[in-house]
């Protein structure tokens, strides 16, 4: 029956079926999305796996942020009871929120989604796709032609900011811990990274693995060019010896392998991820400020 379907102006407008027909070419409902035949077909197909990387990278977004600002808060170079507890509690907001994101999405209450596959760049900014036929009255077809992928991170970050206000205060009663601080900044980066989605989502899309990779990199050299002794026995010697600067460098490297896992080839760089901080301590005495002025200092 859709092969009889006139044709329907633009990329995506499309005819819904009725009980007597089809109706006339506007947008497809939310999680349908238009055929070659005009027609709007239900969003069946199994999510692939780069689009669960990519969500993945959404979720880890406000966690990093949660834990950065944590830290932040705490100003010790050990980790002490208050920041095990609130990174604790950002682990359970952001998980609760990301099961809880998933269940609400179809197939509702099951831990699957059915999605409609990306084609396209533009099928994440159908808005400025809406069709003015004969250059008359605009035909308004915007959708989710991309349909979980925008939606479910919009609900993910509303959740984290629900699920924060309920766990935190909890936590603060019961074990006498006060974190106001990191709320008050999860009160600005939420909605920052939430509008950030809302504009950027396409190019988030196609550039996520690039940029976890770009993120873990630049992280490392900040992290170690923030030690006050730049000396190759004292940079190793913190590494592993300094538990809290331990984990913070296999966090870097588990985001510099996600981002590699995520482009799905050459898994054998998989193999450099501790290159980078293997590359600063080997060269951090020909970068050191001290080097220079020592150098300096002898030639005069």
């Amino acid at each position: 029956m859709s092969t009889t379907l006139e044709r329907c102006p633009g990329q995506y407008c499309g005819r819904v079926e009725l009980e007597d027909g089809w109706s006339d070419c506007g947008p497809c409902p939310r999680g349908f999305r238009v055929n070659a035949s005009y027609a709007c077909n239900q969003c069946e197909d199994e999510l692939d796996s780069y689009s669960w990387f990519y969500m993945g990278f959404m979720a880890m977004l406000p966690l990093m942020m949660h834990c950065f600002f944590i830290d932040l808060d705490a100003k010790d170079r050990k980790f002490s009871r208050k920041q095990l507890i609130l990174t604790s509690c950002a682990i359970v907001e952001v998980t609760i929120s990301a099961i809880v994101s998933i269940l609400l999405m179809e197939p509702m209450g099951e831990f699957r989604l059915f999605s409609c596959p990306v084609r396209k760049f533009s099928d994440w900014y159908t808005l400025f796709y809406n069709p003015t036929p004969n250059y008359e009255e605009t035909l308004h077809c915007t959708q989710e032609a991309v349909y979980p992928l925008q939606t479910i991170v919009l609900v993910f970050y509303f959740l984290c900011l629900v699920t924060m206000f309920i766990i935190r205060p909890i936590v603060s009663g019961v074990l006498d811990v006060r974190g106001k601080a990191p709320i008050y900044a999860a009160l600005y980066f939420l909605p920052l990274i939430t509008f950030v989605h809302a504009l950027a989502c396409g190019l988030i899309y196609y550039a996520f693995p690039y940029m976890s990779i770009a993120m873990s990199m630049i992280s490392n050299a900040i992290h170690y060019s923030m030690k006050l002794d730049q000396s190759f026995k004292a940079l190793v010697k913190s590494s592993f010896m300094e538990i809290k600067n331990f984990v913070i460098i296999c966090i870097q490297w588990l985001l510099l392998a996600y981002g590699i896992i995520a482009l799905g080839h050459h898994y054998a760089l998989l193999s450099l991820v501790p290159f980078p901080s293997i590359f600063y301590i080997l060269t951090v005495r020909f970068t050191d400020p001290a080097e220079f002025r020592e150098v300096e200092s002898r030639s005069s």
